[in-house]
């Protein structure tokens, strides 16, 4: 491989040596190390998808956390490397670092995480090349053979990305994410909304919601409204369906799989959610979505047609029920 090297890429100064000595068929195994929840799990399949295509004779390892095991993208990796996360904070110190090396020797070896287990993990591990994405320069330094530039401002699938344009990927856009899964079956077409999120800070408000599906409901009487409830008791569905008097068209619903969820978006005319790993599921589904954030959403916002994201002009601000009513007849206009 001969890859020009541009701007915002950092390297060691024996990287285009070791770049040109290899082809991409050399590449026969590639670790990457994914820390992360459901939301972020599910948004690495796209990853992994054009890893596969740009290394197409390497077995590829991913790497997780014990605590956060929703998600994997079990069908499209030949290995899943597990290490110690907050669920086993007991473990012994030897037996940690020891699981950390059962990653073994590969020859590429990409940090999807930059975060202290992933940090630890590349230092113990060796690799014919090491590539991360970390915010800051001196991680670049301690860690990794190549660094490319990361920031809230972009789409983090499109950062991922970047570690691959630098071996000369041609990616695929709008991104693929071949989730599997069958749609759900229901006699109405019909909208969810996912009323919940990691921490209440990341929620809008209950009577919100439940102002805006009735509004919704009135507007689409030929669909079914469904508020989905989550895995926490204040994510009850019921705890916005009480603040709703006339329920002709909406339901409460449940999803206790990732299999169930995935099912769900897939047969959803439209999401609308907080910001939450149930969105980035809809969004692998190649499901439209209307993300409600309480700040700036560049970094979990697809910038393509089928997604939409209201947020207010000043951080945790509370955007109104119009102004996400008026995102969701935009992007229902577009399939109906």
């Amino acid at each position: 491989m001969k890859i020009p090297f541009m701007n915002g890429v950092w390297k060691r100064k024996d990287v285009d040596k070791k770049i040109n000595d290899i082809s991409h068929e050399d590449i026969k195994s590639i670790a990457i190390i994914r820390h992360a929840a459901l939301g972020d799990m599910v948004l690495t399949r796209n990853f992994i998808i054009e890893t596969r295509k740009l290394f197409p004779n390497a077995k590829i390892t991913l790497s997780i956390i014990s605590n956060y095991t929703r998600g994997i993208p079990e069908d499209l990796v030949d290995r899943v490397h597990i290490i110690h996360g907050t669920n086993q904070r007991g473990a012994p110190i030897g037996e940690r670092i020891k699981t950390m090396r059962e990653l073994g020797y590969h020859d590429l070896l990409f940090d999807l995480a930059a975060g202290n287990r992933s940090f630890l993990t590349c230092f113990f591990n060796p690799a014919k090349l090491k590539i991360g994405f970390p915010y800051r320069k001196i991680r670049a330094w301690m860690f990794y053979d190549i660094a490319v530039c990361r920031n809230d401002l972009s789409f983090e699938v499109n950062d991922m990305l970047k570690m691959l344009l630098v071996f000369g990927a041609k990616t695929t856009y709008p991104h693929v994410y071949n989730m599997p899964g069958v749609a759900i079956q229901r006699d109405k077409p019909f909208v969810v909304y996912f009323t919940g999120a990691s921490e209440p800070a990341k929620c809008w408000p209950r009577e919100n919601y439940a102002e805006l599906i009735k509004q919704m409901s009135a507007l689409y009487p030929d669909k079914d409204h469904l508020v989905l409830g989550g895995l926490k008791d204040w994510e009850r569905a019921d705890k916005v369906l009480d603040l709703i008097s006339k329920k002709e068209n909406i339901y409460a619903i449940e999803a206790d799989t990732i299999e169930e969820t995935a099912s769900l978006m897939k047969g959803a005319d439209l999401l609308i959610s907080n910001d939450t790993g149930i969105r980035h599921v809809a969004i692998v589904c190649n499901t439209p979505t209307v993300g409600v954030f309480p700040g700036r959403p560049y970094r979990y916002w697809p910038r393509y047609s089928i997604h939409d994201a209201v947020f207010p002009e000043e951080n945790f601000g509370v955007v109104s029920v119009e102004e996400v009513k008026d995102a969701c007849i935009k992007l229902l206009s577009n399939i109906n």
